[in-house]
């Protein structure tokens, strides 16, 4: 079924379409044993707290009156251990629920870290870092508070808030209807309020997300040489001004999104000890039953801690409507397709030989578009090496993708040792294949952290070899801290011929039994290609070699010579068979041929 799979694009997405609630309390799943135990403290902080009410009622119409000393000295100790034992179960729930909001948290950003490093490279190629980032850590930091507090003060504030309704029923039930009238028309508020600041947040979060992917481009060590040498350092600040102001607009609103409306529950809520006190005189004047000091004292006390979890409450469903908007963007991350997988039963090879077939291969980036490969039949046996040369747009590069499978085929099929490569598992394909290119990229780390990429368990001696066949060891030797050297923001402590052969000895040291070479010297001086062509050399040799050729003076020497135009194969021979066919590969000799500063030229037919 994977034969047909098209590349990668991005979904469509409605940005109004709602999370799935049972989604989210999904991510809890795992957790369910801690949070039946946040329950549990929970519920019996709240019932403990109701407590303190009825034993203040008990001392103002009991105790006091009675001049009992004994039941005012346990009733007092009673409301002192209910105000200890609220806190200690406040503190333990706190705990649990934070611990397991963290592991949720770091199981979203986990997931999506991993989804990413499944999706092709036409994803990366179409989507700004910056994005990427900001899904990480903005959007996935976002959710923190919902994520390690909400959940747990949904729970509580809900049992709080019935535990303290049904002690109010149980002291008077007149009272109660009066401090409840106004209740639907707070929920109704906080869920306009809610709605009004999701729309909010999913904007703030994308100009978030646009800021940034600026910083990220822009502050990058290519991006600062950029700005300086084209003298745009002004503007860039100018820009990262503009997109800053435009967020400060949209933080302002979302903070002051309803905040009037929410004031004004809290205003109500508050002035509510009046109208309990005010409808109790109303009663008593119409000839109602009177109410005692204690109950009226304790009612109030229970209307008072109504208060805090309602409000709370209601700020909490404001709150996790806004953080709607948060799980959207993340799993639309979590959501996109993959086109590049691992079959479900991959074939793994113990030991490559390396033989490369490419079986009337046609690919194309866009469905719609004309293909950028079309019939390539191509047979490099193992130890063997191919050389493909050609005008640039020919489609050189993209053959050389194929065979990593960074990209898939959209017809016929590349083959490693006769076995499709979208049928071996990912694993062995990496250990089967190499790559260095013209883009070297480099961790910002030591010289052996960025070689030992390659082979974690690698030995200082295994590391010092692969640089000695790299012709680089004696560079790194002669650095202050030799092999623990940082290389610097994507290696520019390094030079371009010095950061390709630490490209190469980084692949020495995996030991691949294929290597594909794309364009690894183009972008070099005479002098440093040719050191890095040596390094190539000891690279190459015994190995199947794919070699994408900018610069014909280094294939000249391969098996077979391929010239690509428009995608198809336009000659194909060794060089001299080619020279003499007088063709296309010849007409791109006399293009390329030059002399060196010495005067030797180094293109010669």
């Amino acid at each position: 079924m994977h034969r047909d799979d098209p590349q990668w694009t991005p979904p469509p997405k409605d940005p109004d379409e709602p999370v799935p609630l049972r989604r989210i309390l999904a991510l809890f799943r795992p957790y369910r044993g801690r949070l039946t135990l946040v329950g549990l403290l929970v519920g019996a902080s709240s019932l403990v707290s109701v407590a303190s009410p009825f034993l203040l009622r008990e001392i103002l119409d009991v105790a006091i009156p009675g001049r009992r000393t004994g039941l005012l000295t346990l009733l007092a100790l009673g409301m002192i251990a209910t105000a200890i034992t609220t806190s200690v179960f406040g503190v333990l729930q706190t705990l649990v629920s934070t611990t397991v909001g963290q592991r949720v948290m770091h199981d979203l950003r986990t997931a999506v870290y991993a989804k990413l490093q499944r999706m092709p490279l036409a994803f990366f190629t179409r989507t700004r870092t910056g994005e990427v980032q900001s899904r990480i850590a903005n959007d996935i930091g976002g959710m923190q508070a919902t994520v390690t507090s909400t959940a747990t003060s949904l729970v509580s504030n809900l049992t709080s808030v019935i535990a303290t309704v049904c002690a109010m029923v149980a002291l008077d039930w007149r009272l109660t209807v009066v401090s409840l009238l106004l209740l639907p028309l707070f929920v109704w508020i906080s869920r306009r309020v809610g709605k009004e600041r999701k729309k909010i947040t999913s904007t703030r979060q994308k100009q978030m997300a646009a800021m940034s992917a600026m910083v990220t481009e822009s502050l990058s060590v290519s991006g600062i040489l950029l700005g300086r040498t084209m003298g745009r350092a002004d503007s860039l600040t100018q820009s990262f001004a503009d997109e800053s102001e435009r967020l400060v607009g949209l933080e302002v609103r979302a903070n002051m999104a309803g905040r009037w409306r929410m004031a004004t529950i809290g205003i109500v809520m508050a002035a509510m000890p009046a109208l309990i006190y005010w409808s109790a005189g109303l009663v008593l004047q119409l000839g109602g039953p009177a109410f005692s000091l204690g109950t009226l004292v304790a009612f109030v006390s229970l209307q008072q801690g109504l208060l805090r979890p309602t409000v709370s409450l209601l700020s909490t469903g404001v709150q996790m409507q806004t953080s709607l908007a948060l799980f959207q963007r993340i799993f639309e991350y979590l959501d996109l397709p993959v086109a590049i997988t691992e079959p479900a039963e991959p074939v793994r090879i113990a030991a490559p030989r390396g033989e490369i077939r490419f079986e009337n291969v046609m690919f194309r980036y866009d469905p719609d578009a004309a293909p950028t490969l079309d019939g390539i039949d191509l047979t490099v046996p193992a130890g063997g090496s191919l050389a493909v040369v050609g005008p640039t747009g020919s489609g050189k590069s993209t053959l050389s993708y194929l065979v990593p499978r960074l990209y898939d085929v959209t017809g016929g099929r590349v083959t490693l040792d006769g076995t499709d490569v979208r049928d071996l598992d990912f694993d062995t394909l990496a250990r089967a294949v190499g790559v260095v290119s013209q883009e070297t990229y480099l961790f910002h780390a030591s010289v052996a952290d960025n070689l030992r990429f390659a082979k974690p368990d690698a030995t200082d001696d295994e590391i010092e070899r692969a640089a000695r066949a790299a012709q680089i060891h004696d560079h790194i030797a002669a650095l202050p801290d030799g092999y623990d050297t940082l290389v610097g923001e994507r290696g520019h402590r390094f030079s371009g011929g010095e950061k390709q052969r630490l490209a190469i000895a980084r692949t020495i040291l995996r030991d691949p039994p294929v290597l594909v070479l794309d364009e690894a010297t183009s972008a070099l001086d005479t002098h440093t290609e040719h050191a890095v062509q040596q390094a190539i050399d000891e690279l190459s040799a015994g190995r199947t070699t794919l070699t994408i050729a900018h610069r014909l003076s280094t294939v000249r020497d391969a098996d077979q010579i391929v010239v690509l135009d428009a995608g198809r194969i336009a000659e194909r021979g060794t060089h001299d068979e080619l020279l003499a066919a007088e063709g296309r590969y010849a007409a791109l000799v006399r293009r390329d041929a030059h002399l060196t500063p010495a005067g030797e030229q180094i293109m010669a037919p």
